[in-house]
């Protein structure tokens, strides 16, 4: 069994699901220790992605409801209230260069190891 870890601060990894139970181009929300949520994607190629599910423009927990695409070779989603589009690796608001997401790493772990 392989499941998927995010790291909500830069000294812990948490899991959040089997890496099986993602689907392709679609997200799940995981709540983190201090109450925040992250967005966690898989892309159709297979890598994964976390990132803040908070929409900065509205302020909803929404992120991980979004569409899943690519711009120019970048990931992106796109918040599913005002399509404003969030690049997955790096956090960037597509539509806003002002505006950004935290975006947390992630990692695969086989188990046993």
């Amino acid at each position: 069994m392989t499941t998927l870890e995010l790291s909500p601060t830069p000294d812990s990894w948490l899991t959040v699901c089997e890496e099986a139970r993602l689907t392709p181009g679609r997200g799940v929300t995981a709540l983190l220790p201090d109450g925040r949520q992250a967005a966690v994607f898989k892309d159709r190629s297979g890598r994964t992605y976390a990132i803040d599910n908070r929409d900065p423009f509205t302020g909803a927990q929404v992120l991980a409801r979004g569409l899943v695409g690519s711009a120019g070779g970048r990931p992106f989603v796109a918040s599913p209230l005002l399509k404003q589009r969030f690049d997955l690796e790096t956090g960037r608001c597509l539509d806003d260069a002002e505006v950004t997401v935290t975006v947390y790493p992630v990692r695969t772990v086989e188990a046993g190891s």
